[in-house]
């Protein structure tokens, strides 16, 4: 079975920047982040297809979130600039080991790692 290894959480300065990564076992078809603030739902971060590359984007982060995926070391990275205190949270990094049909929805995802804790300070 397809395990997650995540890094790269911490805590940074409004406007810092922070770089997440992502390390699968195995194969899989998507991988992406959620997130989850004290109080709130789980909400869709980013994700990206492994064969094409295709990337989609919560409009929240769009233009300061980038994910990446190296396909030889089947890690995926989430490279999150200009943050705002209203990104703090735990993210959880996930995959899909089949195609996903709502790939912000995460039911749709079947493997997932242990969580980083981002927190960004005002």
């Amino acid at each position: 079975q397809v395990q997650l290894g995540e890094s790269g959480g911490g805590l940074v300065q409004a406007g810092g920047s922070l770089r997440l990564s992502c390390a699968a076992s195995g194969r899989a078809y998507v991988s992406g982040w959620f997130r989850q603030a004290p109080g709130k739902e789980r909400e869709f971060v980013a994700a990206v297809m492994w064969t094409a590359g295709s990337t989609f984007y919560a409009d929240s982060v769009k233009g300061r979130f980038t994910i990446s995926r190296d396909n030889a070391k089947n890690t995926a990275h989430l490279q999150m600039n200009n943050l705002k205190p209203e990104d703090t949270a735990v993210y959880f990094c996930a995959a899909a080991t089949v195609p996903v049909f709502r790939i912000f929805e995460p039911m749709q995802y079947d493997i997932w790692g242990q969580g980083s804790q981002v927190t960004v300070s005002s």
